[in-house]
């Protein structure tokens, strides 16, 4: 079981999900662990759908969020755009306008931001 489930161990330690664990008990996969935010928790119950299909009966998940207040947290790097960002976090590019709006004290600007910036993606 934890062969079939390795991308999903794999991407909690690249997500360093906090106080993780793993047991395999009665044929079922048993994880557990807390996320930074809702976003990192999708992506691993993504992953998870992925692997096990869309209902998996072969693993139990219970995947907490530290920090339920934004969606994500994300740090600009050399050559994104807002309308960039927003199609990853939300799947459309239109998006960039409540990224905007959540960053209004750091963005003046919806063209313009900077490598290094770090902006608020907000639950919506």
């Amino acid at each position: 079981m934890r062969a079939k489930y390795q991308s999903v161990l794999d991407l909690g330690e690249q997500l360093s999900i906090k106080n993780g664990d793993v047991k395999e008990e009665d044929g079922q996969l048993k994880v557990w662990g807390t996320a930074k935010t809702p976003y990192e928790k999708d992506l691993l119950w993504d992953e998870i759908k992925k692997v096990g299909g869309e209902n998996p009966t072969d693993i139990m998940a219970d995947i907490k969020v530290e920090d339920d207040s934004v969606y994500a947290r994300h740090t600009v790097a050399k050559g994104e755009t807002l309308g960039g960002i927003a199609k990853k976090y939300y799947g459309k590019v239109m998006k960039y306008k409540d990224i905007f709006e959540a960053n209004s004290d750091v963005l003046k600007n919806p063209d313009v931001i900077h490598p290094g910036q770090e902006l608020v993606i907000p639950n919506l």
